[in-house]
């Protein structure tokens, strides 16, 4: 799981948001705790505490005086909204840029994604 390129602590945060994203871990169910975190990943508390407190800074996890951290409710919905913004940031305006240098407008563009995604789902069906 370890990424060389990206701080460990971000890792752990990405790793719970995902667990959260998935369903692994429900809305107000018990997050893992920082000392389970530094274990499972071999890592230093200090290093899981920080991705911890960047997830409880947004508003992902709640602290429960004396019971531990879980899961707020609308995480899933935040977190999606987040992550759905961060994909077009990431991947969609560079496609829009390339597609209008290329003479592509939005109606050809959607045909391509279409046809590509009919594509891979094809593909995935007969693997």
């Amino acid at each position: 799981m370890i990424d060389e390129g990206k701080p460990l602590f971000l890792q752990i945060s990405e790793s719970v948001e995902d667990a959260i994203l998935d369903g692994s871990l429900p809305e107000d169910s018990r997050a893992p705790s920082t000392n389970e975190l530094a274990a499972f990943h071999r890592i230093n508390p200090a290093t899981a505490a920080k991705g911890v407190n960047m997830l409880t800074d947004k508003g992902v996890l709640v602290k429960r005086r004396g019971i531990g951290m879980f899961v707020a409710p609308g995480a899933r919905d935040a977190l999606l909204a987040e992550r759905r913004s961060a994909f077009a940031d990431r991947y969609i305006q560079p496609l829009i840029a390339e597609a209008r240098t290329l003479g592509l407008g939005p109606d050809d563009l959607a045909r391509l994604v279409h046809e590509r995604a009919a594509a891979d789902h094809t593909e995935g069906n007969a693997r």
